[in-house]
C-alpha cells in the first residue's frame, strides 16, 4: 500500500491508524501535528525509538534506526513503565 505524505490531521491520523493495523500493534500511538513538531523536538533524525513516561520525560532512547535499534530494551523500558 502507498500513502502519498498527508496534507491534513484526518489523512495523518488515517494513515496511521492503517499503519497500526497493519502491523498489529497493540499499544498507545501517538499521534505528531501536521508540522511535526514533536519530531523536531526530539531530533529523531534518523529515527529512534523513544519511552516517554507520565510526566512527558524521556525514559528510553535507542540509538540511530534501523541498526541502533535495540526493540528487547525499548519493550523492557514500556514494561517497566506500565508494570
Amino acid at each position: 500500500m502507498i500513502f502519498y505524505q498527508p496534507k491534513t490531521m484526518e489523512e495523518r491520523a488515517k494513515v496511521a491508524e492503517a499503519c497500526l493495523l497493519r502491523l498489529e500493534l497493540a499499544m498507545p500511538t501517538l499521534l505528531d501535528d501536521i508540522d511535526d513538531s514533536t519530531d523536531r523536538s526530539y531530533a529523531a533524525h534518523p529515527e529512534r525509538l523513544y519511552v516517554i513516561d507520565r510526566e512527558g520525560t524521556v525514559a528510553f532512547q535507542c540509538g540511530p534506526g534501523p541498526f541502533g535499534f535495540d526493540v528487547a530494551e525499548w519493550e523492557k523500558a514500556i514494561e517497566a513503565l506500565v508494570g
